[in-house]
């Protein structure tokens, strides 16, 4: 037995084709209509694009303008690479040095660093307070102590601003440090690590190693460090 096939006749087939032709443009309509109509969405205003640096920028992300390799004797590389600055593993003491004036006070410091190799500090910050030059550590001896070298001629590891933080390798750290004449706070990301009001009689120092960050350098301890969005701002009193 043969089998069947149904066939439609002619009138029915042309009023399909209609059909489906009338619903393939209500939908192309909808989708006109759908776009046409969408807001664009702007780009984040707060995202500046790495190659914008203002005034306020102590590191300009191609070269070392402004600074100088630190001559510590032993120390390791230093070049920029990538947008950020290089600080190799030396034997000892690896760092830079900020050839212009600097404020004494009433000024913030911002920053993001990294330990890429070794144990220690990646981060050591020296500053003036008013005269004073002291230093803030970040991960120092051992790779977890953070506060102020030297008060009363205290290092970092054994005065009131000790701190203990864990750090990973390979990861950025902001760091940000707010001098006025009376007080001295640093944060990293979003805790406070050191909040030190200056007292009267108390003595502020640095160790002798990193006398010749003055008056403001950032080094690092046998250690591998990066360092990039350096920034330096004018506060009130």
């Amino acid at each position: 037995m043969k089998k069947s096939r149904v066939l439609f006749n002619r009138p029915m087939k042309d009023k399909l084709i209609i059909n489906g032709s009338i619903v393939w443009l209500a939908v192309l309509s909808i989708m006109i209509c759908c776009s046409g109509g969408a807001k664009k969405q702007k780009p984040s205003e707060n995202i500046m694009p790495v190659t914008e640096y203002d005034s306020t920028y102590l590191f300009n992300g191609r070269d070392l303008e402004g600074w100088e390799i630190t001559n510590f004797g032993p120390q390791g590389p230093v070049y920029v690479s990538g947008g950020s600055i290089i600080l190799g593993m030396g034997d000892g003491c690896t760092g830079i040095t900020w050839e212009k004036e600097f404020p004494e006070q009433n000024y913030r410091v911002t920053l993001e660093a990294k330990r890429v190799a070794g144990n220690d500090f990646f981060c050591g910050m020296t500053f003036p307070v008013g005269k004073d030059p002291c230093t803030l550590i970040v991960g120092g001896w051992g790779g977890t102590t953070v506060g102020l070298s030297s008060i009363n001629s205290m290092d970092a590891s054994e005065n009131q601003t000790t701190n203990f933080m864990e750090f990973e390798k390979d990861r950025w750290y902001r760091i940000s440090l707010l001098v006025h004449a009376d007080t001295i706070r640093a944060m990293i990301d979003k805790d406070v690590v050191v909040n030190y009001v200056v007292d009267e009689y108390d003595s502020i120092s640095i160790r002798p190693e990193v006398e010749l960050s003055r008056p403001f350098g950032i080094a690092a301890w046998y250690t591998t460090a990066e360092l990039r969005n350096i920034r330096l701002e004018l506060m009130g009193n």
